[in-house]
């Protein structure tokens, strides 16, 4: 009997192991169901009535917009009309509508404009006191909120999940960090300068590598200004020439130029290099690109000239990628600004790839035997006299 007592106890010890297991099995089946739904996108869209004011305040007639999810819908939450510039009203219109218990999507129109309109900036607001379940969900609708706005309005991204990430102090301090330089460690500063340094002798028909260091003429502090505002994009434009008695880099003008403008600020001349911000759309997505444009009219100015701005445009490029940080898409040379239109730019910027063209097959020889091959050569073949 004693025996039989233990031999139940024990029994009923694997059937309770058993239906843990099973337990624990489902379990783990239903959470990686729930990561492959939430992983995906979560099926919710915009309600008529969101998507019509969506198509309106992208006319510039709303400051902001919060859009939050409610019975399975994205809805509008609320909106704020502009009342002074945008810096002014960031603060004063996005902290009080933020709340800390749940999740929402905040659109602020800033004052700045592309070719589709006003740039506006997208905040993903997810607190921490928040329910997993809603930062889940807010995180996998949020590609559906940019695409039902319109992606090409959207000039920034911003997440936060306190007040101090997404305040207005804390978006000069996101754009300071986008514009900063990757970091790097000792090893790679160091093998990044001796790139710098080294001089390239590899010469061949395809080459155009840079064989001498070239002349370093300082910018004066006002054309530094100046690029440092083409980097902000607050001005689209920048000319700079020599100053071949000082021997420094002095700037022309910044006047607001298009496309349709950018030969008529090309000299006939006199050699001047260009910075020019590019704003264009390429496949489907918007670009600014600065492009630099060096302008050599011929043979109308100095060879003193011609030497000079030839050797100083590397050390000037240089300067303008390692020291100001400005990226540089496209280097262009040109004897006119004839050739300088948005065909022709579009091209530079973005080339057209080539397809891969087939070797030439050789056909094969006719069908059918040939007859032996001659062992022997017969007289005056190897060139003697019979």
């Amino acid at each position: 009997r004693e025996r039989e007592r233990e031999d139940g106890k024990y029994k009923y010890k694997i059937n309770d192991r058993i239906e843990v297991a099973e337990l624990c099995e489902q379990s783990r089946a239903d959470t990686q169901t729930q990561r492959a739904e939430m992983s995906h996108q979560t099926g919710i869209h915009a309600t008529p009535q969101l998507r019509e004011f969506l198509a309106r305040a992208r006319g510039g007639e709303v400051r902001l917009i919060k859009v939050v999810i409610k019975d399975e819908q994205l809805v509008l939450g609320a909106h704020r009309e502009p009342s002074r510039t945008w810096d002014r009203d960031y603060d004063t219109f996005l902290l009080p509508l933020l709340d800390d218990q749940e999740p929402c999507y905040i659109l602020f129109r800033l004052d700045s404009q592309n070719a589709q309109g006003y740039e506006w900036l997208f905040i993903s607001w997810s607190p921490d006191q928040s329910p997993v379940r809603q930062k889940m969900l807010y995180a996998a609708t949020r590609a559906t909120v940019k695409k039902e706005f319109g992606g090409g309005h959207i000039k920034d991204e911003m997440f936060g999940t306190l007040q101090e990430d997404i305040c207005f102090q804390g978006y000069l301090r996101h754009m300071t960090s986008c514009s900063a330089p990757a970091p790097l460690t000792t090893a790679e500063q160091e093998l990044q300068q001796i790139k710098i340094n080294e001089v390239k002798t590899e010469i061949s028909v395809e080459s155009k590598h840079q064989t001498l260091q070239g002349l370093a003429f300082p910018l004066q502090e006002e054309a530094k200004r100046a690029l440092l505002q083409l980097r902000q994009r607050k001005i689209n434009y920048v000319q700079l020439r020599l100053d071949t008695e000082r021997e420094t880099i002095e700037l022309v003008h910044t006047n607001p130029t298009e496309i349709g403008d950018l030969p008529g600020h090309v000299p006939t001349d006199t050699p001047r290099y260009h910075f020019f911000l590019y704003r264009h759309s390429h496949e489907g997505d918007y670009l600014e690109s600065v492009v630099f444009i060096y302008s050599m009219p011929g043979y109308s100015c100095s060879i003193k000239e011609r030497m000079l701005y030839s050797s100083c445009k590397s050390r000037l490029l240089d300067e303008v990628e390692q020291t100001l940080h400005i990226e540089v898409a496209k280097k262009i040379e040109t004897d006119s600004g004839a050739e300088l239109t948005a065909e022709f730019l579009y091209e530079e910027v973005h080339p057209k790839q080539h397809a891969f063209k087939q070797a030439f097959s050789k056909p094969r020889g006719p069908a059918g035997k040939r007859g032996h091959k001659r062992l022997i050569r017969g007289p005056g073949e190897n060139g003697e006299d019979s």
